[in-house]
């Protein structure tokens, strides 16, 4: 599979690779140093990444301006992406070959070739994979900027390398791209720091979960609130693993209002929860998905749908 992907790659003149809407670290990781991945060793290729950029990634990269003229006879590569619903940028529909490569439960198997494996730890682990195999197939290269972003993906998507996924050769791969020698503080700091305001909610937040008996936890954060602290809803969405530090917590749910919508982030140290996004329209990993309810009456099913889990 890995070898139909390089050959197709080297078949195209035009290369776009999208990913999910709401990208997080893994998101621009893998989509993005794939990209970088290719021009470095394809330098004639023209290689874009397309999606709606999201401002907290600022530190790790940007995506392209893509034209629709871009997408005539291109190659189309959707990294990090478990369902065409999440895709970002519709235009994909355009190209003229589809390859999917995700490590999410393949609920949805969209594309001409496909590439998943639920037990990478993340998408940017399997560009690792692809360019190992690239490196001796077709003598391929990497440097500094595609090792940066690509660790960036695994440690987002490991959690810090704390998370189940992270297995003997994450920390293989993640060893080989420090060798290419990016400044990790510089990284961290981009990745992990934050403002006094998203302190503020976070402190507000351990002040203020529920936990039932059986470690169900919950946390409401209404467009109100997010207002009194003036954070966005994608910067709220950085908090929802801080209730990982409750002793006794099993499982426990984020709802974050957006404008047209309440986000609904699901987590867990065991019990299987993307059976319950999928009830809602949504996915994911076992221990860590989404979904979207249109009310705080639907929001509250759902906690009791966890309960009852």
């Amino acid at each position: 599979m890995k070898r139909q992907i390089i050959d197709t790659i080297e078949r195209y003149d035009k290369i776009i690779i999208h990913r999910h809407v709401r990208p997080d670290p893994d998101a621009y990781g893998s989509q993005i140093g794939l990209k970088e991945l290719i021009s470095l060793n394809y330098p004639n290729k023209k290689v874009l990444a397309t999606g709606k950029h999201e401002h907290t990634l600022d530190f790790l990269a940007r995506p392209n301006t893509v034209l629709d003229e871009d997408f005539k006879d291109a190659l189309i590569i959707v990294t990090d992406t478990a369902n065409t619903e999440r895709i970002d940028d519709e235009r994909y529909k355009l190209g003229s070959y589809l390859i999917k490569i995700d490590h999410h439960p393949n609920d949805d198997a969209y594309g001409d070739l496909l590439w998943v494996d639920t037990n990478a730890s993340s998408v940017s682990e399997l560009i690792c994979e692809l360019f190992a195999e690239a490196k001796v197939y077709k003598n391929w290269t990497m440097d500094a900027t595609v090792a940066r972003l690509l660790y960036a993906g695994i440690v987002g998507d490991t959690g810090r390398f704390m998370f189940q996924s992270t297995t003997e050769q994450t920390m293989n791969f993640a060893g080989q791209l420090l060798a290419y020698g990016f400044d990790r503080t510089e990284l961290f700091n981009g990745m992990y720091e934050v403002e006094s305001n998203l302190l503020q909610l976070k402190g507000y937040i351990y002040a203020n979960f529920e936990m039932d008996d059986n470690g169900v936890g919950h946390m409401k954060l209404t467009r109100e609130l997010l207002k009194e602290y003036n954070v966005s809803d994608s910067e709220a969405s950085l908090l929802v693993s801080v209730l990982a530090d409750v002793k006794g917590m099993k499982c426990w749910v984020f709802f974050i209002e957006d404008t047209d919508t309440i986000r609904v982030r699901l987590r867990s140290k065991g019990p299987v929860i993307n059976t319950v996004a999928k009830k809602y329209g949504g996915g994911g990993h076992p221990l860590a998905s989404g979904a979207s309810v249109q009310s705080w009456e639907e929001a509250d099913l759902v906690i009791e749908d966890l309960k009852k889990l």
